[in-house]
């Protein structure tokens, strides 16, 4: 979903992070203040004074989201959920959550507390715009606290949409899971309507390019493909937990990896080594000890004709714990360190030993199998 990230700040604990995505939804949201929403309400007002109000919108929409989703953070935290944070992205805001919420209740109660901070901040933005006097002078305030008041309630109804996974179809999943008692088929039947719902959206959009309306198609039709993919990433997500649920890292790692003796030269570990198995990392093992681990980037560092006059030991290095895992660690945690850290093969360490490699195609294969033969496996 995300690109590169970078940290605004953190409050409550909470790291709130913006998407270079993000950039150009302000830049599209400030410019569509300022030459459209604005000029059209509050006619008469100077050029800057249309530009500054734009600016000021949008941190103030920008600042509504992150309102919006921190009620979703302190809610599941308030239930245990550990929450990664805050990002801001093209498609608004998102409160990162490392698993499920473990019933029906803390979902409902999570997924609602968004909306109806939405709701709270337009009735209070409203409020202040019944206290700011109607003065010429005080139409630009007037005029940026009313579209708040506007957009926050449109968050709110937008968001309680039934289209997972927005906060309504979360709602929706929170009340067949309450119902079924089954997480994976009340995540299967909200996940059909959000991409159902996506797809609309995506016609709509198509419809709209064709009907002369080029930049809101094109706006209907990414938002839909947003949803339907998140609909469906959501639904493999929740069979990726079903499936891996108990599962530890020695359960699928390869005993047997490919290792690199530390006295071998440089030259030929690229060549044997590097080449051949096209691997970004091995590890360096000598009479059964693991030494560390050798990347490309180690290799870089030094002259390429130099490199028959150096060995692997001479550039060999601690693996760092983004790259290791045990043979105990749970393959659900194992699969998100890959994830966050883009390292595909993790060496697993037992008490300073290599107990061998686990790589993501490894569990995902599995996964593929399992899911082959579903109408088989006792659930």
């Amino acid at each position: 979903m995300f690109g590169s990230r970078y940290k605004l700040f953190k409050l409550f604990g909470f790291e709130v992070r913006i998407d270079t995505s993000w950039l150009i939804i302000a830049f599209l949201l400030i410019f569509t203040l300022a030459r459209g929403f604005f000029p059209y309400y509050y006619r008469g007002l100077p050029g800057i004074t249309y530009w500054w109000m734009g600016v000021v919108g949008a941190l103030g929409f920008f600042g509504s989201i992150i309102f919006h989703e921190f009620w979703h953070s302190f809610v599941a935290r308030r239930y245990g959920m550990p929450m990664k944070g805050i990002t801001l992205f093209i498609f608004g805001g998102v409160a990162e959550m490392e698993d499920e919420p473990p019933n029906a209740k803390t979902e409902f109660l999570m997924s609602i507390a968004g909306p109806l901070s939405s709701v709270f901040l337009g009735f209070a933005f409203f409020g202040v715009k019944m206290l700011i006097p109607a003065t010429a002078s005080l139409i630009p305030a007037r005029g940026i606290v009313s579209y708040l008041s506007y957009i926050n309630l449109i968050l709110a109804a937008f968001n309680m949409l039934p289209a997972f996974p927005l906060d309504g179809g979360r709602v929706f999943r929170s009340a067949v899971w309450g119902f079924t008692d089954n997480i994976r088929k009340a995540t299967k039947i909200a996940s059909w309507i959000g991409s159902g719902f996506g797809i609309t959206l995506m016609i709509l959009g198509i419809l709209g390019i064709f009907q002369g309306n080029f930049i809101g198609g094109i706006w209907f039709f990414a938002i839909g493909m947003f949803l339907k993919s998140a609909a469906q990433m959501s639904y493999q997500q929740v069979l990726l937990r079903n499936v891996l649920e108990g599962k530890k890292v020695g359960y699928f790692m390869n005993t047997n990896p490919i290792t690199v003796p530390p006295s071998i030269s440089i030259e030929q570990f690229v060549e044997d080594y590097f080449y051949k198995f096209h691997f970004k990392m091995f590890p360096v093992v000598e009479d059964g000890h693991l030494l560390g681990c050798v990347t490309i980037s180690h290799v870089k560092d030094i002259p390429r004709n130099e490199w028959n006059q150096h060995v692997v030991k001479e550039v060999v290095q601690k693996c760092m714990p983004n790259n290791t895992v045990k043979s105990s660690t749970d393959s659900l945690k194992a699969l998100s360190l890959m994830r966050n850290t883009g390292n595909n093969r993790l060496m697993v360490i037992d008490g300073g030993t290599l107990s061998g490699v686990v790589t993501y195609k490894d569990i995902l294969q599995y996964f593929s199998a399992r899911m082959d033969l579903e109408d088989y496996v006792k659930k």
